[in-house]
């Protein structure tokens, strides 16, 4: 039967569904479930759109969706790198309670879909609490949170197993390996080792063969079997940067079957927009949970021929545009029903990302850093926007500090699911605050790692609407004064950093640039705020539970019987997908 209950009340402990109608200035009914389609870009920096103070790129879809609803300018990823940062969507909780981390700079993320992390099976996604509430279940796009544990088709950390009843999409993420005409990116400074190392191996014992090849005199059958494994290793170096991590990396699934090896990333958009669009279809009567999850707009830029040429930024332009225009197909589809909208990105824009004559990567606006950096705003800092109309307040702006994690216990409460009692959520119930009920969000202090390193902390001092940021770790910089790591491909969490004591710190609410750094000399609370900070950091490490790390240098190696293979392997290969009925991109 309806619930009442009085506005302002701790609405995340009532585990009821609800679709909520005004009937008193201090009540609300209770009476039915929205569905709930949520929206993450890839590497989208908070200043390439038009609502987040973007003047240049056309992105009127999103923007329109930040005029009918609610935009968050404090909305902070849990990591500056996508693996984590999903982990930590999807279960409410720091990546590192659920070893969804590194201590191992190469690795920060799932390399290989051969490999044997992912996110561990005993943690439990909003999709499972959802699903055990009767909604519909999909995910369409990327995944990147592992595959198979053991064998080659257990898919133990498939999608399937983490509470979605539908999964399309690329089990792994992309890469510029995924397109033969881009320059290889996983493990590029590995590979070049590993090439010239075989270009030794294979062409010096080569030359002690020229000899008895035209016979000069015989040479030993060891040099003969050192020749042999040369010719190979260079075989495999030169097949793993041209051939196989295209193959192995880049496929399409739908369920648990593999549909396309490698993908074909030029059909690939239209495959995703058809695919949500159906779900939606199929599903409209709910509830149904969407989670479409894009490629747009990580290198190497997925656009559609009919996208190319279309901004004022190249192909990143083009790219964010097409993401746009797909956001707008998808909103046009859910506004005939009863749907909350959510529009965010993993982390912030990839600055190092960029090739001879363009940058390929996002803008972070006035923010400094960007991904993969653990502690600046550029890289966590990510677009947060809501719409539920009816029921959501539009053109409403909230600058409190929320995160990606309070995704989890938002729509857990929508759906009418109950949250685990069984371990630490760090995530807060965000729709009191949407709603306007309370006008401070449930987060006192966030913490901003880079790996398995602390690298800053955030302290909102509710009682003066001060937020503070400190940081005791931060990149280096190269060129020191360029604001990024280039020539990497990110900034590294260890190692060559700076380290602070005392941190840099920094008064977020009236210097969100992060540019006035600030000292006891010219902020008397300084000592009293470092040490409230400090205290905080130590009761929050107390709360850590050791987690195995799912990607360490032994989950990270890439093994061939975990390797998912349409064909026969290694030469695996098939297309099973229909070209029909695809709709039309702009």
């Amino acid at each position: 039967r309806p619930l009442l209950f009085p506005r302002g009340h701790a609405a995340s402990h009532f585990p009821f569904p609800f679709d909520l109608i005004p009937i008193a200035s201090h009540h609300l009914i209770i009476n039915s479930r929205p569905n709930i389609l949520l929206l993450m870009a890839d590497d989208l920096g908070i200043g390439d759109l038009g609502c987040y103070g973007n003047t240049t790129m056309s992105t009127p879809n999103i923007d329109r969706l930040a005029r009918e609803g609610v935009k968050l300018t404090q909305h902070l990823a849990a990591a500056s790198v996508c693996s984590p940062s999903r982990a930590a969507f999807l279960t409410g909780r720091y990546p590192i309670r659920s070893g969804m981390t590194s201590s191992f700079n190469m690795n920060r993320a799932l390399a290989w879909l051969g490999g044997s992390g992912g996110l561990p099976t005993n943690e439990t996604t909003f999709a499972t609490l959802l699903q055990q509430r009767g909604y519909r279940t999909g995910l369409i796009g990327k995944w990147h949170l592992g595959l198979s544990c053991a064998s080659r088709n257990d898919h133990c950390f498939h999608p399937l197993n983490h509470g979605f009843d539908y999964f399309y999409g690329p089990p792994h993420t992309m890469l510029n390996d995924c397109q033969l005409s881009k320059t290889p990116e996983l493990h590029r400074d590995l590979r070049t080792k590993l090439w010239i190392s075989s270009v030794t191996l294979g062409l010096v014992p080569a030359l002690l063969l020229v000899p008895t090849i035209v016979g000069w005199y015989p040479v030993p059958w060891t040099v003969v079997a050192v020749a042999a494994v040369g010719a190979l290793l260079f075989f495999a170096s030169w097949y793993s940067s041209y051939g196989f991590v295209r193959r192995w990396n880049c496929i399409l699934m739908k369920n648990h079957e593999i549909i396309q090896q490698p993908m074909e990333e030029e059909r690939v958009t239209s495959l995703m927009l058809r695919e949500a669009l159906a779900f939606i279809e199929r599903n409209k009567h709910g509830p149904f949970l969407l989670y479409v999850s894009f490629l747009h707009v990580r290198a190497p830029l997925l656009t559609t021929e009919e996208s190319v040429g279309h901004s004022k930024h190249g192909s990143y332009g083009d790219n964010v545009e097409e993401m746009d225009w797909m956001t707008g197909k998808w909103l046009s589809e859910s506004l005939r029903f009863n749907t909350l909208v959510y529009f965010t990105s993993d982390n912030g824009g990839h600055l190092e990302s960029q090739d001879q004559t363009s940058q390929l990567g996002g803008w972070n606006g006035i923010y400094k850093g960007g991904k993969g950096m653990g502690g600046w705003e550029g890289g966590i800092r990510v677009p947060g926007i809501f719409r539920w109309p009816g029921v959501l307040p539009a053109s409403v702006v909230i600058d409190e500090p929320t995160s990606l994690m309070d995704i989890y216990p938002t729509v857990t409460f929508l759906g009418g699911g109950t949250l685990p009692r069984n371990r630490v959520i760090d995530g807060r119930n965000l729709f009191p605050l949407l709603r306007g009920e309370v006008n401070q969000s449930g987060h006192e202090f966030l913490f901003h790692y880079c790996g398995t390193h602390l690298h800053a902390i955030r302290w909102h001092q509710k009682d003066c609407g001060t937020v503070w940021k400190a940081h005791y770790v931060t990149p280096k910089f190269t060129p020191p004064e360029a604001g990024a790591c280039y020539g990497s491909q990110l900034c590294p969490c260890s190692g060559e950093v700076n380290q602070h004591d005392p941190p840099l710190l920094f008064d977020l609410s009236r210097d969100p640039r992060e540019a006035e750094t600030l000292t006891p000399d010219n902020e008397a609370l300084f000592d009293a705020v470092v040490a409230k900070m400090a205290e905080a950091v130590r009761e929050h490490r107390e709360r850590l539970s050791p987690a195995p790390q799912q990607f360490s240098f032994f989950n990270s190696l890439w093994k061939p019987w975990l390797q998912p293979c349409c064909g026969n392997f290694p030469f695996c290969g098939c297309d099973k997908e229909d070209n029909g009925s695809l709709p039309a991109v702009p």
